[in-house]
């Protein structure tokens, strides 16, 4: 139950967040401390990076810090300005003079306008609401993690702070408290509108070596093709503050739109820490079409949305499936336009994140070069009952060579993409011989499909990862190809063999089954067949009993091939591709 108090308590408290520690960073030697805004920047090169509460948490950071690089350095009009940049080791220094000048916008207790929230945000009741509220490992009435189950009683300023830059980027929707002065309170409510603005988003964001590096490949120069950039730019601490109530406009550019005010909070305090805090809605914020203001996702088309909204184009923030790993995803982030499937008109069906499209310009006019690793990180919330709690946190990356993302040079990225289609195909083989011997053994059930295609994605992953980190090093992409898809072949059909030897008296039987060439005797043997057929279509080689020769290509030299083991079919020819059942 919320308490009722005229007096928040925080007259005179002060936490100036250019100088007070409140961002949990990762040094490079391995050890976790807490920094300021002035030191984060004056100490990026010695730092790994933001570790968060939540991997969210580090995404929604990591988005206000750019906000600060690109107003205090008032771009990077060009590219040319952005490598000024990435050549000066100092280049972050300008920030402390542009901290020091808006540092009364960075207290967290500001009477006028404290640090992303509303000054004398209220209910009509003067209720003041439990930190539950705002910190996302405890959704109201659902914990999500156990750390300080059942309840947040309290919290230090400093991750006061780091909860409210969250709850603007990723808080739950759901009926929410009506403020006074807020004209869509019905009944002292404001009914659902939406999730915080990163919370639409699959985000992505490119990692460096350290986070300066971070910083600078993920900061866009202003004459990057397909992104909007408004004269009149600026981040939240730089524009009116915020009264009760939202206002739905359009996002001016970048600084704008990673600091967006989609709620209205006011923090409870007093000398010991915060205990309480006043949420409620903000600026809202649709997100068809906002590819050109928004880099840190990809899009798809949504041909329901342009049917739905009368719009001949509609793209909308591709999200990540907690189901599916980074890598196999990898083509919403490496392909590029020639590279995505279009409709007869020409027009792609998706768009790669804008700031992997910065490091693809980058390393195309040679800012960058071939060779330099960096790292996709994937971050992203997925919701649940009707977004009004947090269901899971996707949190990977995929590492590779910039060259992936070369304009002029697309093979490798090609290949890339290919191995990953592969891999899936030569999966949904292991799942399909998983139902067959199900049924040859007269069983129905779909648990042991998905359980060997769950096996067969784990058992790639790790390979894969260390094959793409490599593919760029490579003199020639379609032989490092080809040894991806012997690796594949010999790793897919050992599973492939020890499911046979699992599936039991039953299976090794086998009865009648229906298929569209009429009925068949089904056993384990000729499940085994189907399966080895398909494979060596799927994967397009040549094969004798499973043993695929190993010419030593690329990061599985040396790798012994799996022997065929005693497997023999009983039928005398393999059925075709539309005799499969």
């Amino acid at each position: 139950m919320p308490e009722t108090t005229g007096n928040d308590g925080a007259a005179g408290l002060s936490f100036d967040l250019t100088r007070q520690p409140w961002i949990e960073v990762l040094r490079r030697d391995g050890r976790q401390e807490e920094l300021s805004l002035r030191e984060v920047f004056a100490r990026a090169g010695e730092l790994s990076r933001i570790v968060g509460d939540l991997p969210t948490a580090e995404f929604a950071q990591l988005r206000v810090l750019l906000a600060v690089v690109h107003d205090a350095v008032d771009g990077p009009a060009d590219i040319e300005q952005w490598s000024r940049l990435w050549n000066d080791p100092n280049c972050l220094d300008a920030v402390g003079g542009y901290l020091d000048a808006h540092r009364p916008r960075f207290d967290l207790f500001d009477a006028e306008a404290p640090f992303f929230q509303t000054a004398g945000l209220r209910t009509a009741k003067d209720e003041v609401f439990s930190l539950n509220r705002i910190v996302a490992d405890v959704p109201n009435g659902a914990p999500f993690f156990s750390a300080r189950m059942p309840s947040v009683e309290r919290l230090s300023f400093a991750e006061a702070a780091r909860w409210i830059v969250h709850a603007h980027a990723y808080d739950t929707s759901g009926i929410k408290s009506g403020v006074v002065g807020d004209d869509r309170a019905k009944g002292g409510k404001v009914y659902p509108l939406g999730v915080g603005w990163a919370g639409n988003l699959g985000g992505v964001f490119v990692e460096g070596r350290d986070l300066r590096e971070t910083l600078l490949l993920n900061l866009l120069p202003a004459d990057t093709t397909g992104l909007c950039f408004d004269t009149g730019d600026r981040p939240a601490w730089r524009r009116d503050p915020t009264g009760p109530g939202g206002t739905e406009r359009t996002p001016t550019g970048l600084r704008d739109l990673y600091t967006w005010q989609s709620r209205r909070i006011r923090l409870h305090a007093d000398s010991s820490g915060v205990h309480g805090v006043v949420l409620g809605y903000g600026d809202p914020l649709h997100a068809r079409n906002r590819q050109m203001y928004e880099p840190m996702t990809a899009w798809r088309r949504s041909p329901a949305q342009e049917k739905k909204h009368g719009e001949t184009l509609v793209y909308l923030p591709r999200e990540h499936d907690p189901e599916r790993s980074a890598w196999r995803g990898l083509a919403s982030l490496v392909a590029d336009l020639q590279q995505t499937r279009k409709d007869d008109a020409g027009v792609p069906d998706g768009l790669r994140p804008g700031v992997l499209e910065g490091v693809a310009r980058l390393v195309t006019e040679r800012h960058l070069p071939r060779g330099f690793l960096i790292r996709a990180r994937t971050v992203g919330a997925t919701y649940g009952t009707q977004q009004s709690v947090i269901d899971e946190i996707v949190d990977d990356q995929v590492s590779m060579d910039v060259v992936l993302l070369h304009r002029q040079d697309r093979e490798y990225a090609q290949q890339a993409i290919d191995a990953v289609r592969d891999a899936d195909e030569a999966v949904k083989a292991l799942g399909d011989l998983a139902s067959d011997l199900q049924r040859a053994a007269g069983l129905e059930s779909d648990t042991p499909r998905r359980t060997a295609r769950d096996r067969g994605f784990a058992e790639l992953e790790g390979p894969y990862r260390e094959w793409l980190a490599m593919l760029g090093e490579a003199d020639d992409p379609y032989a490092q190809r080809t040894a991806w898809q012997r690796h594949v072949h010999e790793r897919v059909s050992r599973l492939g063999r020890q499911l046979v030897r699992d599936a039991g008296d039953g299976a090794w039987q086998g009865r009648t089954v229906a298929t569209k060439q009429g009925g068949v005797w089904l056993n384990s043997s000729l499940a085994y067949t189907w399966f080895t057929a398909r494979l060596r279509r799927t994967l397009g080689l040549v094969a004798h009993d499973g043993l695929v020769p190993h010419d030593g290509i690329g990061p599985f030299q040396g790798a012994a091939a799996d022997q065929p083991d005693e497997l023999t079919a009983t039928a005398t020819t393999v059925p075709s591709s539309k005799a499969h059942p």
